[in-house]
């Protein structure tokens, strides 16, 4: 991520098009991709499309058509895939559900789509943008698991509002979350973890795992991911919390 963006003071009011302006404060694009990768792009994104996304394509705001694209299956969210790693081993994991990830880093869209290939895995579908135009779309109270792992840490305190554990972007993720739904977050962070049970209960969430002591456990179905291995190396501690969706 880098900070080459306007800080959220900048750009009140809306574009064009009626979208909401939101700032977005990363990379889209890093080192070329490989022939491959961009075979991936231009052969399979298309195809796994979870439908009229952004702003251009779907003004009306109109809800994705969830049964038509994964049927009766639950649907779980991963925010910010990264590389796809966990996205592909919990789409292996459960064929039963569907699973729709979000990342507007299009490397690591293109990392995921490898994957995908590879597994061979068929229940799954893919936004290359920003998870806030997802929200807009989804129905109310339609996804029963979400997935925070290794989030931006924006470390620097005049930063903090960009992360994603802030009412901006935990407001809109409780209206689509079903009662009960589970949210899961990672993050190597401390101060991050600070935040996150702050902010998250707030918004209607019940942190299940209150004692720090198992903060460093991690879930049972949890495959290790190129960002938790960074942090390993440079001596950080991951924690994974768990949140529920408050029934009321």
């Amino acid at each position: 991520m880098n900070d080459d963006h306007t800080d959220d003071a900048d750009h009140i009011g809306s574009h064009p098009t009626g979208a909401p302006w939101r700032n977005f404060y990363g990379r889209f694009k890093g080192k070329t991709l490989r022939d491959s990768q961009e075979e991936y792009l231009e052969q399979d994104l298309a195809s796994l499309s979870p439908g009229k996304v952004t702003w251009e394509e779907n003004p009306d705001r109109e809800n994705l058509d969830l049964e038509g694209l994964f049927g009766k299956r639950d649907v779980w969210l991963e925010i910010g895939f990264g590389g796809g790693e966990h996205m592909v081993h919990q789409a292996v994991t459960y064929p039963d559900v569907g699973i729709i990830g979000c990342e507007p880093y299009i490397n690591g869209v293109a990392m995921l789509l490898g994957k995908i290939r590879t597994a061979g895995v068929e229940n799954v579908a893919v936004h290359p943008g920003d998870v806030r135009h997802m929200f807009d779309v989804l129905p109310e109270a339609s996804v029963s698991r979400a997935f925070l792992l290794y989030p931006d840490p924006w470390p620097k305190r005049r930063h903090h509002r960009r992360r994603f554990v802030t009412p901006e972007h935990l407001a809109p993720l409780a209206r689509v979350l079903k009662p009960n739904a589970i949210f899961r977050v990672a993050t190597d962070i401390p101060d991050y973890v600070r935040q996150t049970i702050k902010e998250v209960p707030l918004q209607g969430f019940t942190l299940l795992n209150p004692d720090s002591a198992t903060w460093q456990d991690k879930w049972d179905d949890w495959i290790s991911t190129r960002y938790e291995q960074k942090a390993y190396r440079e001596g950080r501690k991951p924690h994974y919390l768990t949140f529920q969706r408050n029934a009321s």
